[in-house]
């Protein structure tokens, strides 16, 4: 599954690496690519939703906003 998120609060490398580290940590296998200049993030998982996505991004203070392009599955 193909999720993206726009994180209006991921502003600098170090939230970029945040970012990164929280959907791995969530699943390890994820392929995490983000966009600093957007402020978006593109997670391919086949083990985690995008729900606890959403809520481990918020949690560490980056509240995600729905990108036109996500899916739920």
């Amino acid at each position: 599954m193909t999720i993206e998120l726009t994180l209006p609060n991921m502003t600098c490398g170090h939230c970029v690496k945040t970012v990164t580290a929280t959907a791995q940590r969530l699943d390890p296998a994820a392929r995490v690519q983000t966009d600093l200049a957007t402020h978006r993030v593109t997670i391919d998982s086949a083990a985690v939703g995008q729900a606890a996505f959403e809520a481990a991004l918020a949690a560490e203070g980056y509240p995600a906003a729905r990108s036109a392009g996500s899916t739920r599955t």
